[in-house]
């Protein structure tokens, strides 16, 4: 994946070009975007969590190990009597006392618990985690084009207004021009006032036509700083060429786009993850053995007794076994839950068919605005070059008086009107093109 292959330094050198305000080029806006922008970087530390949930340590191929421990200590004072009983001599017994007597338990154990078998759901849900993961990436990449697409789609729209906005202050300076002209003839006597009126509106409503594309342009400009995560009063300038992918590497793209795309890969990972979700289920057929061990040691400290002296106790135990467990019939639980996974996998497969009618028409659709958009272009560059041609012999002529002011007026709107719509048709067919290229699949193979 070429266009995202960034590196640090390449990303701190944009951001000191920002700085700069100089011109913030695509590949820049690019490199900012794959690196700053929060949809892109939330849908990052979410493939990191599906990645940690598709590990072997959520597995449950590996055993449980647990350690226990405790202890007790206790005090007390007793008094052991002899009723009716004498001594040798025939005298009653004394009573016994023993004080502070202390008494302590200690024990500690490690156990461990292992499931050989468990009907081979353990297998199936390992190979489902796999593919979540795998499912994730895709979804991850296509968070990546379609911010792409966003970013371009963003970008050229101030490429377009900067165009424009130079379109009307050309306007407005031409409308200036021809008001000093009017009034310079209305002092020496060779032109009316009309003429002068009409100048003036014209150069109202040029004045009026440069602050709405300058707030349009300003107001692009935010959406981008939005996108790339920078400053939102961030000023800068940006690229206004263009170049087009070469038709013949599209056609290429263009064969292997069922291959690519995608909606259609991601269609099919959830196809498997709901396939093993039927091996999952079966599992609750087949029995299931664990292996359990434990080592334990214990010590029990005791106080003297009236007849026994004080023990300490210490013992060691060594424990292994075994277990099997089958549930014959468990309700019918089971069976509901393979049922349910079948009709599951056969809505993905309805799904995917779905899937890929819709890719069928999406592509056709994204072709023909392809190329539409591409000979609308053309067709544009030819109008202006002869809307320029037009607007020079009329302004040649209304220097000599030849034509009116409204005539030399429609030549210049319509030059102003064929230079934004050239400019409108060239970043629409680049956008085409895009949009294009992400159905193929290679929106981050290509190069910009």
């Amino acid at each position: 994946m070429r266009i995202i292959q960034i590196t640090t330094l390449s990303l701190f050198c944009v951001l000191g070009s920002l700085q700069a305000q100089e011109k913030l080029t695509k590949e820049e806006a690019l490199a900012l975007a794959l690196e700053q922008n929060f949809g892109i970087q939330v849908s990052k530390n979410t493939t990191q969590i599906v990645k940690n949930n598709s590990g072997i340590l959520n597995s449950g191929f590996l055993p449980t190990v647990s350690l226990s421990g405790g202890g007790n200590y206790s005090t007390s004072d007793a008094e052991i009597a002899f009723p009716d009983q004498v001594d040798e001599q025939g005298q009653p017994l004394p009573n016994r006392n023993f004080n502070d007597q202390e008494s302590e338990r200690y024990n500690a154990g490690i156990n461990l618990n292992y499931t050989l078998f468990d009907g081979l759901g353990r297998r199936y849900t390992y190979k489902q985690l796999k593919e979540q993961y795998a499912l994730s990436e895709l979804q991850l990449r296509e968070t990546i084009e379609f911010t792409i697409l966003q970013l371009f789609e963003v970008y050229f729209n101030i490429a377009q207004l900067t165009e424009s906005n130079q379109v009307f202050q050309d306007n407005l300076e031409i409308s200036q021009d021809r008001r000093k002209r009017a009034e310079s003839a209305f002092v020496f006597g060779q032109g009316n006032k009309l003429e002068v009126l009409n100048a003036q509106v014209d150069v109202t409503n040029d004045s009026i036509n440069l602050l709405q594309v300058k707030q349009q342009l300003d107001n692009a400009k935010r959406d981008l700083n939005l996108l790339i995560n920078q400053p939102i009063e961030q000023l800068y300038s940006v690229d206004l060429e263009v170049r087009f992918v070469p038709e013949i590497e599209i056609e290429t793209w263009l064969d292997k786009a069922a291959q690519n795309n995608i909606a259609l890969l991601k269609q099919k990972r959830n196809n498997q993850i709901n396939a093993y979700d039927i091996k999952i289920s079966q599992s609750g057929y087949l029995p299931s053995v664990g292996l359990v061990g434990s080592y334990g040691w214990n010590l029990n400290k005791s106080p003297a007794s009236a007849f026994f002296p004080g023990t300490n106790n210490t013992t060691y135990s060594l424990g292994v076994g075994a277990s099997l467990s089958w549930n014959l019939f468990d309700g019918g639980r089971t069976l509901t839950r393979v049922k349910n996974a079948k009709l599951a996998l056969e809505n993905q497969e309805l799904l995917e068919q779905e899937t890929q009618l819709r890719f069928n028409r999406d592509l056709n659709n994204a072709k023909q605005n392809y190329r539409n958009a591409k000979e609308i272009f053309e067709i544009q560059k030819k109008q202006v070059e002869t809307a320029t041609y037009n607007f020079e012999r009329s302004k040649a002529q209304y220097q000599l008086g030849s034509i009116t002011s409204i005539a030399f007026r429609q030549a210049q709107i319509n030059l102003s009107n064929a230079q934004n719509q050239r400019a409108l048709s060239k970043y629409r067919a680049k956008l085409a093109e895009l949009q294009l290229i992400q159905l193929t699949g290679q929106l981050l193979n290509v190069e910009l």
